[in-house]
This record gives structure tokens, C-alpha cells and sequence, in this order.
């Protein structure tokens, strides 16, 4: 009997293969049965049903050759059901779910934008989308064509390149799937708080092979909950179309496109990390009509995959973005003294720091990714084998000027502005000058292999080795000097496995990192000690991974150490960076994801972080102390996430969320700290019926007022510091229809 099984579910190839053969083995015993009868039947397509949901059990990058239960290392997966029932929209917002991550605030020199650190480490440079470079220094405001986010913990260039000293950060996007539904989206809330959606897939029956088409399209505003009147608005769409060339062939070609407006904020003025005595939390201490942030994303993808035979599979990926970033941003230092010093009426200021002060940054990559994968066996030892490259250019476009605000003739008020109340609106003239800016290319070039063995039943050791070459180069666009720089290193990491149950893991692992003087090239234009040799960070690890219930539980846990053993400094004696610094952090990470029972889910995690400066050529500074013996700056001992949601009845489901962050020092060589603080958030949603759901977020119920963001020094009575505040509390009614 001839029959037809088409399944949709094409990768990975080991979950169709034994589904096919059970339907095939079931029609023999009935054709069998009836072996005077002869059916021709007809093509059955088995399409994707149900949703993610909490628990990953694979990284989408395809360098991870085994499911996350056999990796040797901690990875946290935030998936989109979780992002969903939360609302979170912003990177900062997802990334609030993971333990251990904090975020810092400040210019830089290409502008804000976002600036995370994992584990103490900054990760900056080490954004990913699909696992290809994301390096513009940027807001990700917007998750709408986001699947989920994953964070992978510790030193390890092997995978994501220069950088990743505390971990490395890949963005997955959403992709056509073998099924057809559209959902639309409305939500109205607090703050001005409106958005509408749309996520359309269809299938293209006509079109090649198991072909599909997507698109998502986004429309946002909404004032920041807590500041007053500080919008936000934006569009984006993203639409993807995935054609199967043959069975074995397909290509996915997707664009994406962001347009953000918004009123940039810098915060509130602080010292010693606290807000200063008199400044109201709504209070804005830029100028409304001169500051502004106009961000335009597109990226066009085109990947394709060739699947060779059953065991050996060719991916390729190559992609081109440009990000035009153009801000006009007044930082919110102030001073409490004149320009000779003395004294302003108490409860007056001026302001300190660059106002009105514009970057407009345009960031282009080419990027191309190849990688080969394959399963063999040598003897009795089984092999999952990765080999691939990358190759790519960033060039960076840098202009900056001033509006002149506070300069010349056209200067502050002698007795400065009511600390109370600032003015929020430059009434004075303006005479806008270009101050020059730089232009920068990066050129990267990586080969790599990793190869998982199978030592015996109960041990797999995994290997992964890199090989980066690095190249950069800056113009300073008002001298002309240019500044150049080259590095080439090897990265590694090791990790043995050990399988005391089949659903459980015990692992040891090391890995290493490097930071070269160009890794900033593509966000701020600068190089960084241009003839010093990277910085260099190792990390052991030693964890264990279960997946309870029958695998809808998983519980990890690990001990780790990272050592940072060549850290940049300035030496204030002879005024020039050394590798001089030791850093390490310790500590432990916990986590528990998945379904407790049908009715209850469940994200959580805590991450203990014990930071040290171990040794330092750097002085203190602002009148600070000797960083050696002291914690990193911005780093918390304790931090926790909590996510649970339970169904009360059929359709009637309600959520909670709450985040700790512990106390934590403005910066190491200061004795400052920030205050540890909880947030609370809930969720309540109603399944109508099969298409239409009705939710209810509420976020930070109790409007607690907390430092998020925080500059790196302490400030002065003649330049205070900054700090970001969170989100106070907000409430959005989300609707959406599905069909």
C-alpha cells in the first residue's frame, strides 16, 4: 500500500523520524488486516499545536549541538509565553527576569543606550540576534518580533566572539511556522499607554516545500510610568518568508524595520547614589525642545540550510543592518556652586555636564555565518561535530555638536534654577555648532569547531575551540588622526558531563574570554589602549541540571568563579592604560523552570555574586578609597526572580512576579551603595473563548521608587552624578484576537 505522510515539523530530524515510522507501522498492521483491500490515501500534514511554553529544551543557536539538559553551562532561556503574560516589551524589561544581570546608566561616547552587565562583566558587545553580532549601541525598545531571549552565563568567546566576560546575550526571532493563524493585539493602559499588534502566518501550499509566510507589524505610545510626561513612541514591522526549495533545502529571507521617537531621559541628580534632598521624582532635568531621540532599525536576512543526508546538515546566514541613531540629549548632573565657587541660594542649581548635546551615529554591519554539523563515530566513541567561520565589517559614522545651550553670551541665570523646579524648556537662543566625530570600522574574521563525544553511556565531554582575527581602525573627523589596531586569539572552553539518571546531569566545565582594544569600535568609535594585548577571563564551573515531573521541571543549579586576570587601568601617575587590574567573581546560580502542574507554572531563579578587586594600579577618585579588596561596582550580592502563574478555573488564570535586587556599591573604589530593593507585579487573564482573550497587568503594585540604572561615580557638589529610576506603577488592559 502506497501511502503519504507529510510532516511540518522538518527540524530536528530525530523527533520526525520515529513519529513517521510509528504511522507507518500502524498502517502495515492495518493494510495487513485487510489485504484484499488497496487505499490510496490522502497527504496528511502534521502541523505545531502547542506553544513553547516555560521550559526550553534547546538553544536556537545552532552551536549548541545537544539540548540544554547536556550543556555544560548555565543557560537561561526566557521564553515568549513568559514575556507575553508579563507585557514586557523592552530588552530591560525580558532581561528583569534573569538573576545576576544589572543595568548601568551614562553617556558613553556614542550616547545611551543599553548597558548590561552579567555576572559583574559588562556585556555590551555582546549582543546577538539569530547568534549573529548586534553591537550598536541602542535602546532595544521592543520585543514584537522577538520568540525569546537567551542568556548564556560565563566567559565564552568560543561562541559569541570578543567579550562575553560574564555572558553574552541572543535575541531569536520569530519565524514563518507550518501553520496558519493571525493574532491581533490592543492594549490601552495608564500613562497614555496605548498599542496595537499583529502576527499573521500562512502556509504556502503551492509554493516548494513545506513553504511559509510571516509578518508582524507593531504600532506603540506611552509615557514612562513614574516621569512626568516623557513619551515614547514607535512602529515597526517584520515580515519573513520561508520557501522550501526541495526536501532537503529551504531559505528564509526576513527584513525588519523600527522607527523609535522619543524623549530622551538621563534621570535624576544624585550623589553618594542617592537622589538629592528637594528633587521631585517627576522632574525633568533636561530641555524639552531641544533634547529628542529618533532611532531607525532594518535588517535583511537571508538564511539557508541544506540538509545533506540524515546526520550531516550545512547552515549559512548572512545579513546586512543599519541603525541611524540621532540624539540631542542634557545630562542631569548639576552643580550646587558657581564657576568660582561659591555658594548658590540652598535649593538652587545649574547645570553640569554636556546640554543639548547631539550624536547623530549611523552603524552599518555585513555579517556572514557558516557552519557545518555532523554526528559520526570513531570506534566506540560517538561525535556531534560543529565546524563553522564568520566573517564581518561594521563601520560606525560619528557626528556630534552642541546647541549651545549655557555658552557664550547666552548663559544661566546668576542664581541658577529651583532645584525643586527645574525649567524643562530652553527659552534662551541657540546656535548649533558641529564639533567633529569620528569614523570607525571593525573587521572581524572567527573559525570554529565544537565536538560533543559520547565517552560512554554515562559521560559526554564537550570541546570547543576559536580562532578570532580583529581589526580596527578610527578617524577623528575635526584632526584627521587615525588609530589602528589588530589582535588575533585563540578561545576555548571544556566541559565533562556526567549522567547519574536519565534526567539528570552533573558538569564541570572551563572556558575563556578576551577583550580586545577595538571590542568598543562599532558603539562608541574609540580603541582602548590600541597597543595593548587583550584583556583576558577564565571561568570554572561546576553545576547540575534535572528535569522533574516527568520533564515538565527543570531545576539547575552551579558554583562558579571568573577571574578577569589583566584588566585596562589607568595609572594616574604616568597617565596611560595598563593591563594591570585582577577582578573575580564567585558565587552560586540557582534556577526553576516549567510546570509544577497542569494548572501552575513557574519561572524563577537567584544568583549569588561575590565580587572582589583583587589587585589595581588605579587611585581613587572624587576623594574615593583603594578599590583592591572591594566589591565591583554595580554588582549585588543576592538577586532573585520569581514568575507564577495558576489557572483557578478553565480560562481564568492569574500570575505574580516579583524582583530583589540586594544592595550594591555605586562604583568599587567608593563606599556608596545603592539601597536593595523589591518590585512586585501581577497578571490576570480571561479566555473568552477559543480566539478572544482579555489581561490585566499591573506592574510595580506598590510604586516603590528604586535606583535601576546608576552612573559609575559617586559626584561632586560641582558635578553631581545621575541615576535612573524604574518604571513606578502602570496599568494595561490587553486584548487579543486570534484566528
Amino acid at each position: 500500500m502506497k501511502t503519504f505522510i507529510k510532516s511540518s515539523a522538518r527540524p530536528p530530524r530525530r523527533v520526525i523520524v520515529p513519529a513517521v515510522g510509528l504511522a507507518v507501522a500502524s498502517l502495515a498492521v492495518s493494510a495487513q488486516a485487510h489485504a484484499q483491500d488497496v487505499t490510496q490515501l490522502d497527504t496528511i500534514t502534521v502541523q505545531e499545536a502547542r506553544e513553547q511554553g516555560y521550559k526550553a529544551n534547546q538553544s536556537a543557536s545552532s552551536k549548541y549541538v545537544k539540548p540544554l539538559l547536556d550543556t555544560p553551562q548555565t543557560v537561561t532561556v526566557v521564553p515568549q509565553e513568559v514575556m507575553k503574560e508579563q507585557q514586557a516589551l523592552s530588552l530591560r524589561q525580558v532581561l528583569s527576569n534573569v538573576s545576576g544581570i544589572t543595568f548601568d546608566a551614562g553617556e558613553g561616547g556614542g550616547g545611551s543606550g543599553d548597558k548590561i552587565n552579567i555576572r559583574g562583566f559588562s556585556a555590551n558587545s555582546n549582543m546577538q540576534i539569530d547568534g549573529l553580532r548586534d553591537s550598536s549601541q541602542n535602546n532595544r525598545t521592543d520585543t514584537f518580533n522577538i520568540e525569546q531571549v537567551e542568556v548564556l552565563k560565563g566567559p565564552n568567546s568560543v561562541f559569541g566572539g570578543a567579550g562575553t566576560t560574564g555572558g553574552a546575550i541572543n535575541q531569536v526571532s520569530k519565524a514563518p511556522k507550518l501553520r496558519d493563524f493571525a493574532e491581533v493585539g490592543a492594549s490601552l493602559g495608564t500613562d497614555n499607554y496605548r498599542r496595537l499588534t499583529l502576527d499573521a502566518n500562512k502556509t504556502l501550499d503551492d509554493v516548494g516545500v513545506d513553504s511559509a509566510f510571516r509578518i508582524n507589524l507593531m504600532a506603540h505610545e506611552n509615557d514612562v510610568p513614574g516621569r512626568n510626561d516623557i513619551d515614547r513612541e514607535r512602529f515597526g514591522i517584520a515580515p519573513s518568508v520561508t520557501i522550501g526549495l526541495s526536501e532537503e533545502t529551504r531559505a528564509t529571507l526576513s527584513y525588519f524595520h523600527q522607527t523609535d521617537d522619543n524623549l530622551p531621559d538621563y534621570g535624576l541628580p544624585a550623589q553618594d547614589g542617592e537622589i538629592l534632598s528637594g528633587v521631585d521624582r517627576e522632574s525633568y532635568f533636561g530641555w524639552r525642545n531641544l533634547d529628542e531621540e529618533k532611532i531607525q532599525s532594518d535588517a535583511i536576512t537571508l538564511k539557508l540550510e541544506h540538509e545533506l543526508n540524515d546526520t550531516t546538515r550545512i547552515e549559512n546566514q548572512t545579513r546586512y543592518s543599519r541603525v541611524d541613531r540621532d540624539t540631542t540629549v542634557s545630562a542631569s548632573h548639576i552643580s550646587t556652586v558657581r564657576a568660582d565657587g561659591s555658594a548658590l541660594p540652598e535649593g538652587n542649581y545649574l547645570p553640569a555636564g554636556p546640554q543639548a548635546y547631539r550624536r547623530d551615529a549611523k552603524t552599518d554591519l555585513w555579517v556572514n555565518q557558516l557552519g557545518l554539523s555532523t554526528e559520526f563515530n570513531t570506534g566506540s566513541l560517538e561525535h556531534d561535530v560543529l565546524v563553522g567561520g564568520e566573517i564581518s565589517r561594521e563601520t560606525y559614522d560619528l557626528t556630534k555638536g552642541s546647541y549651545g545651550v549655557g555658552k557664550g553670551t547666552n548663559t544661566y541665570p546668576d542664581d541658577g534654577y529651583d532645584l525643586a523646579n527645574p525649567p524643562g524648556k530652553w527659552d534662551g537662543s541657540t546656535n548649533y555648532q558641529n564639533s567633529g566625530g569620528t569614523d570607525a570600522t571593525l573587521n572581524t574574521k572567527a573559525l570554529y569547531i565544537f565536538d560533543t563525544i559520547t565517552l560512554a553511556p554515562k559521560w559526554d565531554l564537550s570541546l570547543g575551540l576559536r580562532h578570532d582575527w580583529i581589526s580596527g581602525e578610527a578617524s577623528d573627523k575635526s584632526n584627521g588622526e587615525t588609530v589602528s589596531t589588530s589582535d588575533k586569539m585563540f578561545s576555548g572552553r571544556a566541559g565533562v558531563v556526567y549522567k547519574p539518571a536519565d534526567n539528570g546531569r552533573v558538569y564541570l566545565a572551563y572556558g575563556t574570554s578576551f577583550n580586545p582594544a577595538a571590542e568598543a569600535l562599532a558603539t562608541s568609535g574609540s580603541v582602548s589602549g590600541e597597543s595593548l594585548d587583550p584583556e583576558k577571563s577564565n571561568t570554572w564551573e561546576l553545576g547540575t541540571k534535572w528535569e522533574l515531573l516527568d520533564g515538565r521541571l527543570g531545576l539547575d543549579g552551579a558554583l562558579f568563579r571568573v577571574d578577569k586576570t589583566n584588566a585596562r587601568e589607568t595609572n594616574d601617575v604616568t597617565n596611560e592604560l595598563e593591563l594591570a587590574g585582577e577582578q573575580r567573581v564567585q558565587g552560586v546560580e540557582l534556577g526553576l523552570t516549567g510546570e509544577i502542574t497542569e494548572a501552575w507554572k513557574l519561572f524563577a531563579n537567584y544568583t549569588l555574586l561575590d565580587s572582589e578587586t583583587l589587585s589595581s594600579v588605579a587611585q581613587p577618585q572624587d576623594g574615593g578609597r583603594n578599590p583592591v579588596g572591594q566589591p565591583l561596582g554595580n554588582t549585588p550580592r543576592n538577586s532573585a526572580n520569581l514568575w507564577t502563574t495558576y489557572e483557578l478555573v478553565p480560562g481564568l488564570e492569574i500570575g505574580y512576579g516579583a524582583r530583589y535586587v540586594g544592595s550594591r556599591h555605586v562604583a568599587s573604589d567608593v563606599e556608596a551603595k545603592l539601597d536593595s530593593y523589591w518590585v512586585h507585579n501581577a497578571m490576570a487573564s480571561y479566555q473568552v473563548n477559543d480566539a478572544f482573550n482579555l489581561q490585566l497587568n499591573v506592574n510595580n503594585l506598590f510604586d516603590e521608587e528604586y535606583v535601576e540604572r546608576v552612573r559609575g561615580r559617586p559626584g561632586l557638589d560641582s558635578r553631581s552624578s545621575a541615576v535612573e529610576l524604574g518604571d513606578g506603577r502602570s496599568a494595561v488592559v490587553s486584548a487579543n484576537y486570534r484566528f
